[in-house]
């Protein structure tokens, strides 16, 4: 669900009401629904940082202090100021980078880095780079170049973190990478403590999938970088395979970068391993797609006292042709409806389940598939007729090119090739076809239908599938490090890069989480992009004042460093998060040459 505005204008006035909205999916493609109206967000109404707090023994927000405390001695002296020379300078995004280091500091990353990167002689602490970092990562996902170049400067992070475009180089940037890597275990530990504390979460069901970044470039210093199945639809890149560990909440607790390469199930058993190392044995729920499934990790899992919920390849549903065509299904939600099949010796179940969203999207496939068969099938039969296939041979390559493009309908149909000996005829091959009615009968079953498998035997059938379909949440944590943080393509080419890359992509996914977690407490939704743009509006600048003395004479120039006062729908979304932008201000009095230095950045 995203916050949405929704812009009215009634007896001459633009009034601003935000509702929550979901996409859902339809035959005819994505659609989006109210959830519900949330009127004008009333800054009254309770904050979502009053249940956070709670795990927090009542702790205020972590909120950066920006500027100084004004003295009484400097708030009663007073200043002639030329009204002609005021001007206002170096304007810069404050609001969302702001709201980055606030969940930065809730979540613990300053103090964890301070202590496992101790300040040493250098101008700029590691802790802070990886802070900018992450943060970039966040609100405005590029390289480190463009970090560099350009994003870092147009944002008021710089007196957030005290540290000066100057100061934050390139290779500064390039060695904070390098640096962060290091400590990758100890920041998975740290971050699954802080979310669970916040936000209770419970580790007993984890979901585990896999996808893949592309790179560009050859990558030839990267041994990880091979080809191999693409998500992305980029088989000619190289690619690695990342796998991922969430909870049922969509909270991120580990994840592993494997090479390019890797098949599915052939990662499960480290990752398990891996689970074990950092956070201990426990009694653990394993949820898995079915390319992720083997006899073997399913034994694995056995033998190691873990509990699993997986889905089955589809040629497995064939042994449950009779149960499909059966009766006594259990509808869980509109639309779908599942069944308990026992096993002999009651130590696995399996769980059928359809949904007719499926079905008909299936009937569709199948249906474009048969007909494209059909219709090759015509025309290579036609080709034979007219003498233009010669030999067997050529058009049985011709046949498989086409049951290859249209695998899904290919079985539909018995097709023999034979060659023509008699005269006075210009056919040499004879084509004969015909439709399988065999398989017209298990399509009409087998559509929208598939098996799921578990050695969890005192659960019912609806609760399996429920905590199965959860794999939707890590789905959207992919997507969410793709679609939002820019995880791919990468263009690093050396591994601890490319490693170091994906850390800093995980630790951002984690604060969208832990942002989307606090909106939801807020009554804002759980899509935070409208909230960090909605923000990233505010922004700070420098208002110079030129001063005149008593006796009339040029006094210095006054920068005064101040944040621009929010309107009223950002006030509102501050304060349904329990959060107040800082309104200390810092005068600095310049001579020319600092001014014209400030006019440079």
């Amino acid at each position: 669900m995203f916050l949405k505005p929704i812009h009215h204008r009634k007896c001459g006035k633009r009034h601003t009401y935000w509702a929550l909205v979901e996409s859902y999916r339809t035959a005819r493609g994505s659609r989006q629904r109210v959830v519900a109206y949330l009127g004008t967000l009333k800054r009254g109404e309770q904050s979502g940082w009053s249940q956070l707090a709670g795990k927090l023994n009542g702790q205020a927000p972590p909120q950066p202090i920006l500027f100084e405390q004004p003295t009484q001695e400097a708030a009663e002296e007073l200043a002639l100021v030329r009204l002609k020379g005021v001007r206002l300078e170096r304007t810069r995004r404050f609001g969302d980078v702001y709201l980055g280091l606030v969940l930065w500091r809730l979540l613990g990353l300053d103090g964890l880095l301070e202590q496992l990167q101790p300040a040493g002689r250098e101008q700029v602490s590691w802790a802070l780079v990886a802070a900018a970092l992450s943060i970039a990562r966040l609100c405005r996902p590029g390289s480190e170049r463009q970090i560099h170049e350009s994003w870092y400067r147009a944002t008021a992070l710089d007196d957030l973190l005290g540290v000066s475009v100057e100061q934050l180089t390139l290779d500064r940037l390039y060695a904070g990478l390098d640096k962060l890597l290091g400590h990758k275990e100890a920041i998975e530990k740290h971050l699954k403590e802080r979310t669970g504390l916040l936000f209770d979460l419970k580790y007993e069901l984890l979901l585990y999938d896999l996808t893949s970044t592309y790179f560009e470039g050859q990558c030839p210093h990267n041994p990880m970088a091979k080809r191999g199945y693409s998500r992305d639809h980029r088989g000619d890149c190289l690619q690695v395979v990342i796998a991922l560990i969430v909870t049922e909440e969509g909270f991120a607790v580990g994840y592993e970068v494997f090479e390019g390469n890797k098949a599915d199930s052939q990662s499960v058993q480290e990752m398990v391993q891996a689970v074990e190392r950092k956070h201990g044995r426990a009694q653990r729920v394993w949820v898995m797609d079915r390319g992720c499934v083997s006899e073997a990790n399913l034994s694995f899992l056995r033998d190691n006292g873990g509990q699993y919920i997986v889905g089955t390849p589809k040629a497995m549903l064939r042994r449950f042709e009779k149960h499909l065509a059966e009766g006594n299904w259990h509808e869980v939600q509109e639309g779908v409806e599942v069944k308990l099949v026992e096993t002999p010796g009651g130590t696995e179940k399996f769980i059928l389940a359809r949904s007719q969203e499926r079905i008909e999207k299936e009937k569709a496939i199948h249906r474009r598939f048969v007909g494209r068969m059909e219709a090759g099938l015509a025309k290579l039969s036609a080709a034979a007729e007219s003498g233009r296939l010669k030999t067997a041979g050529e058009a049985q390559r011709r046949l498989g090119r086409l049951q290859q493009a249209n695998s899904r309908g290919a079985g539909a149909f018995a097709v023999s090739i034979r060659e023509v000996s008699g005269q006075g005829s210009k056919a040499k091959v004879a084509v004969e076809w015909r439709k399988e009615q065999r398989w017209e009968e298990w399509a009409a079953i087998s559509e929208g239908c598939y098996l799921l498998r578990t050695n969890l035997t005192d659960v019912t059938a609806e609760v399996l599938w429920k905590r199965y379909i959860q794999l939707t949440d890590a789905e959207w944590a992919f997507r969410i490090n793709k679609d939002e943080l820019e995880i791919r393509p990468v263009f690093h080419q050396k591994e601890h890069r490319v490693k170091a890359h994906i850390l800093v992509c995980f630790v951002a996914y984690v604060m969208w989480k832990t942002l989307a977690g606090w909106m939801s407490r807020s009554g804002l939704g759980d899509a935070p992009r409208t909230v960090l743009e909605a923000l990233g509006q505010i922004q700070s600048g420098d208002v110079v004042l030129p001063t005149a003395r008593r006796d009339g004479s040029a006094g210095p120039k006054l920068r005064v460093r101040c944040v621009a006062i929010a309107d009223e729908h950002q006030r509102a979304l501050l304060s349904r998060l329990g959060l107040k932008l800082p309104e200390r201000l810092r005068t600095v009095e310049e001579t020319e040459e600092a001014m014209a230095k400030n006019m440079q950045m």
